[in-house]
């Protein structure tokens, strides 16, 4: 099996629909893009795959969608207007810009373009934040930034959620949403760009349990990547060391994914303390102290953060999904692996032939599997050639109607990463795909 390489899952992603590059017709704008018909489809179940095993699967975590623009003080509170830099310097030769802190030390101590050799600027602080004006006039007292992060709509709201839902600690706020930051570089498809997704819980527990809570929400978010059929062998805790935490982490570890381009986060669990709780209490005046009514016990919670990126999850299975497969005789398939909870078409159905009455029957057993199913019909070509097309974009089970359908009520069905085909009633159908889906392993 051949590595996956960016430049094949960016054709492949463009020739089947699952992202383009955004504004194309015009040249694109970069780190900007479109998600098209099966990437759509794959980023959602990925979504709900998720807001499942943090919401649904618990009965101490709930959700919010909190809005993309916020009070500016807001990001005065979390330290973002005065932290959230990034060390910029410029070529003045070639024009690149690049950040600092990602240029080899030699280079950047010799003042050299690791693109071209030529002078660099010296470093300047580059805020990352998006700024844009609310209502008529632009001056400073309509400031207002497209938010950075999606945490800190769960910190504001976190006496409004306690209150309201009646939780008491530990309990854990769930959000997907928007973020907005603008990177200095952006490289690596959808890996990094300048608006993205992101997939965040925040747990409020009680300060001495803090250790507790941070291995087991270690451990379970380790455990969701392995559900969702990602290969152990391509994962890895990566722990913050000194020099590395944030200024309100106690203690951080990221989940990283070993990328076609080396290992990088996907999502990081954060120790974050009272930080943010304290710091929105002292910028709003509004007290941010929980009351533990059994104990009497007065306290800031505590916060572990479980922070993903939902994008940067899409290129994650992609990569991890992709495989060119040697047949044996001259044939080989391009094949995503994707596990069937999240493929963006579960069942394809194919008529043998379109004459017959096989094509009726074949749209209405298609039409009876989408009530619990997303699938596709195809009657177009070689059925074969038909297998390959649902192949490539990870559709995991085929049905094909023939001839031995109008006489025994059985079809085929086809298992994507075996390639092995059984006979099955259509009246059972149904039944077994989602028997099928419920014992998923990749390569069964």
């Amino acid at each position: 099996m051949a590595d996956v390489t960016m430049d094949k899952l960016i054709s492949l992603s463009k020739r089947r629909g699952f992202v383009f590059q955004s504004s194309e017709i015009y040249g694109g704008l970069a780190s900007a893009w479109d998600y098209g018909p099966l990437g759509v489809q794959l980023k959602k179940n990925i979504q709900n795959y998720w807001w499942k095993e943090m919401t649904q699967l618990h009965d101490n975590i709930v959700g919010i969608d909190a809005a993309i623009m916020m009070h500016p003080r807001v990001w005065e509170a979390s330290g973002h207007v005065e932290n959230f830099t990034d060390p910029l310097v410029d070529c003045k030769e070639c024009k690149n810009r690049f950040r600092a802190d990602q240029i080899d030390e030699a280079l950047l101590k010799e003042k050299k373009c690791p693109e071209c050799g030529g002078e660099l600027t010296e470093p300047r602080n580059f805020n990352l934040m998006f700024q844009t004006h609310m209502g008529p006039l632009e001056d400073s007292g309509s400031v207002v930034y497209l938010r950075p992060e999606t945490a800190q709509g769960i910190y504001v709201n976190f006496k409004n959620v306690w209150q309201t839902s009646r939780l008491k600690i530990p309990f854990g706020i769930a959000q997907v949403g928007k973020a907005f930051r603008n990177e200095i570089t952006t490289k690596n498809f959808i890996f990094r760009t300048c608006e993205f997704e992101q997939m965040e819980m925040q747990f409020f527990i009680n300060p001495t349990e803090d250790d507790k809570w941070f291995d087991h929400w270690m451990q379970k978010r380790m455990n969701y990547y392995h559900e969702l059929g990602i290969r152990p062998s391509k994962l890895r805790f990566h722990e913050h060391g000194p020099g590395e935490l944030a200024h309100y982490a106690k203690k951080a570890f990221d989940i990283e994914y070993e990328f076609p381009f080396g290992w990088k986060e996907l999502e990081g669990i954060h120790n974050r303390t009272d930080f943010d709780l304290k710091r929105h209490n002292e910028y709003s005046g509004k007290e941010m102290i929980y009351l533990d009514d059994q104990t009497k016990e007065k306290y800031v919670p505590y916060i572990i953060e479980t922070s993903a990126g939902l994008t940067r999850s899409v290129l994650m299975v992609l990569s991890d999904a992709y495989e060119d497969e040697v047949l044996g005789e001259g044939d080989e398939r391009t094949v995503l692996h994707f596990h069937p909870q999240i493929a963006p078409i579960q069942v394809g159905v194919f008529p043998l032939v379109k004459k017959d009455g096989l094509a009726e029957l074949a749209k209405d057993i298609e039409k009876d599997l989408r009530e619990d199913f997303t699938t596709f019909y195809d009657q177009g070509g070689a059925i074969g050639r038909r297998y390959r097309r649902q192949d490539e974009i990870g559709t995991p089970y085929g049905i094909t109607i023939d001839y031995d359908t109008k006489e025994t009520g059985t079809v085929t069905l086809r298992f994507r990463d075996s390639m092995e085909q059984v006979r099955v009633h259509k009246d059972e159908l149904t039944k077994r795909i989602k028997t099928e889906i419920a014992n998923y392993k990749r390569g069964a």
